[in-house]
């Protein structure tokens, strides 16, 4: 256990204490740092808008997490059996997932482009459209959608993956039983399969809800911020802070916060699990 455990001591424990040394001081790249004690967490508490990144974020996992679980069960329930369906759904659904996030969100933003984007051109030549669309950096709710969207395909892959891997380890033997009993297709889904799969279920939640608290690749690069900063995830306002602004103790002050609500939720998360379980 030796090197694993010093490998999380030097790349894990460390950086964690260093980040909680700098958030208690005034630290730039540019000067000496100056200890401030805890004035960077009252900052951090009633800067408005550190709070209003935080709502989008939240509300970027509220529109996001339910379309990756329902869409990715339902993708599950089509892959899982032996069809022709299979290979397709499997391959097709999982392919995306393999491309790096900074990819994906380059590829889209072609797609949305306003000018000559192939989403556009399709929405005006069905007529669907009198003029091409602002997806990106104009209005925050559009760009949400749009963003959300190339998120869904890209991981949507990874939920269905971990699904099949549950649906398949129900065992024969009650599905059997409840098909003796009549039960129709989706009366299995619900009763039988869902229930059995429920930890799954519960474990993709949790991913998929972390990864969307952690959503700053998508933003940064589709559509940095803009407009005015509505678009701004938590972590793209720690990074504004943290770079741009050299505020590195401010950063880290944030960075922790959100660390500690990430947290939390997780607790929560594995509580609900065991209840579940039990």
């Amino acid at each position: 256990m030796a090197p694993a455990l010093v490998f999380v001591l030097a790349f894990t424990v460390y950086p964690l204490g260093q980040m909680a040394w700098m958030s208690l001081h005034d630290w730039s790249l540019i000067s000496e740092p100056r200890f401030l004690g805890l004035d960077n967490y009252r900052q951090a508490f009633g800067d408005r808008q550190f709070w209003v990144s935080f709502l989008f974020t939240l509300k970027y996992t509220a529109l996001i997490t339910p379309v990756l679980i329902v869409g990715g069960y339902l993708l599950a329930l089509l892959t899982a059996p032996a069809s022709r369906i299979r290979a397709v759904t499997r391959t097709v659904v999982f392919v995306p997932v393999v491309i790096g996030l900074g990819a994906s969100s380059l590829l889209w933003y072609w797609l949305f482009s306003t000018d000559f984007g192939v989403i556009n051109r399709i929405l005006l030549d069905l007529g669907l459209v009198d003029q091409p669309v602002l997806w990106l950096g104009v209005d925050a709710n559009t760009s949400n959608f749009a963003i959300s969207t190339s998120v869904v395909w890209k991981v949507i892959g990874f939920g269905m993956i971990l699904f099949v891997g549950a649906i398949q380890a129900v065992p024969t033997e009650i599905t059997e039983a409840s098909l003796v009993d009549g039960a129709g297709y989706w009366q299995r889904v619900g009763r039988v399969i869902l229930p059995l799969t429920l930890r799954t279920v519960l474990l993709v939640t949790l991913i998929s809800v972390i990864g969307s608290l952690l959503a700053f690749d998508q933003f940064y690069i589709m559509t940095a911020g803009q407009p005015q900063n509505e678009t701004a995830t938590s972590v793209f306002f720690v990074y504004l802070n943290s770079f741009p602004y050299l505020k590195l103790g401010y950063g880290a002050a944030l960075s922790l916060v959100l660390a500690v609500t990430i947290l939390a939720f997780t607790v929560v998360q594995l509580v609900l699990t065991r209840r579940s379980e039990s």
